[in-house]
């Protein structure tokens, strides 16, 4: 069968995405129909995840006993699972393996290296046991060549939210807040500027572990609309320290994961900042509820200083997760219009389009564009020396 033979086959793709805050399996069905390879979306479904694989999958993020085993054990069983959720999804809109052109595979990352000798990156999710289980091609391990091309592999969305936004008069940013945060510059029409777009740090990352620390017995995993940190009050000085960061001073092209910005780095700073106010004799309320409301105003000024040093005027467009954080949005708000800026927050939505499935369309885009052999890296994005396909095929 060639390649051309199996393009033919189906209609729609599937586009499959487990993000870093480790919650669930977004599914999105996408059309491609246009002459400009407009992404339509036909419907998405969502499997939250059992504690108990959550808890696997978090536990993968730092090194560990026997590590090599659980993550091959686990990369199975999340194709199992991926398997599954495809079959639910199929028979929800009454569909047929035959009539999906191919599964975009992002699969699961556990671990992001991409600095350093020798940087790799490992999503898992098996994309040869997903296919076989499933009966559909699957195009997956996305991420690798731009890796093997000198970059750092991510962030991938930027080439797809340029194919969804036209260029217009003002710049526009796509925000997507999930564990880690990121963000897509798109320059206005007739600038000189290049789409660029990296990792900002964290994004629900921290607030979500902080949370879980001190609610183990809450029915939510995640700190809703940012109630609990509205009950505390911003450290000053603990939030300049946060923002002293390493990574959040590093120049572009950068990305980042949960094996770096987690509860031990937290608790490493908060151990580094007592250190300096008892030298001092000053006296700060660590109060957890406190240290929370820091965390949700250091994700929004990290987020807002990327942005603010690209431009002073824009539209701003946020998905993921922390978009459903009315605290953080507002925060977000608050810190891009100091200071006599201008900036138009908004939802996807003011763009018809989900905010929820963005990013699993991403992955549906780029299963396309591999069969298209269309360039889906950026490497003013990634840093890679050459543009390329990214992607590679799995048959059943």
């Amino acid at each position: 069968m060639n390649k051309n033979e199996m393009i033919a086959e189906g209609k729609y793709y599937l586009g499959l995405m487990s993000g870093t805050s480790a919650d669930g399996i977004d599914l999105v069905l996408v059309e491609f129909t246009s002459s400009e390879q407009q992404p339509q979306l036909i419907a998405s479904f969502y499997q939250p995840y059992t504690t108990a694989i959550a808890d696997k999958i978090t536990s993968l993020y730092q090194p560990g006993n026997n590590e090599v085993d659980r993550a091959f054990h686990l990369d199975v069983e999340l194709a199992h699972l991926f398997s599954q959720a495809i079959n639910v999804f199929l028979q929800q809109e009454k569909l047929t393996p035959d009539d999906i052109i191919a599964i975009g595979n992002h699969g699961q990352t556990i671990r992001h290296r991409p600095t350093g000798n020798n940087p790799y990156t490992l999503q898992i999710g098996c994309c040869q046991t997903l296919a076989t289980l499933t009966g559909i091609r699957v195009v997956g391990q996305f991420r690798r060549k731009d890796m093997a091309l000198g970059g750092q592999g991510a962030p991938l969305v930027p080439m797809f939210h340029q194919q969804l936004f036209a260029q217009t008069d003002l710049p526009s940013f796509v925000v997507n807040i999930g564990g880690i945060a990121n963000i897509t510059f798109l320059p206005a029409l007739n600038s000189n500027q290049a789409v660029l777009g990296f990792d900002t740090g964290p994004g629900n990352a921290l607030l979500d572990d902080w949370f879980a620390k001190h609610h183990p017995s809450s029915d939510d995993s995640f700190d809703k609309s940012g109630a609990w940190a509205a009950t505390g009050q911003v450290i000053p000085l603990l939030l300049t320290q946060l923002m002293q960061d390493d990574y959040i001073n590093a120049a572009a092209p950068k990305s980042t994961g949960r094996e770096y910005f987690h509860l031990k780095w937290l608790e490493q700073q908060l151990m580094a900042f007592n250190k300096v106010s008892h030298s001092h004799n000053d006296v700060f309320a660590l109060d957890s509820a406190n240290i929370q409301a820091t965390l949700l105003v250091f994700t929004a000024q990290s987020i807002s200083n990327a942005i603010t040093a690209l431009t002073s005027q824009a539209k701003v467009y946020l998905c993921g997760g922390g978009v459903h954080n009315h605290g953080l949005v507002e925060a977000l708000n608050k810190c891009l219009n100091a200071s006599g800026k201008t900036f138009e927050m908004h939802t996807m939505e003011a763009v018809n389009i989900d905010g929820d499935s963005l990013e699993a369309m991403a992955f549906a885009w780029l299963a396309y564009a591999f069969d298209q052999g269309l360039d889906s890296n950026l490497p003013a994005v990634t840093g890679a020396s050459a543009r390329c396909t990214l992607g590679s095929t799995f048959l059943p």
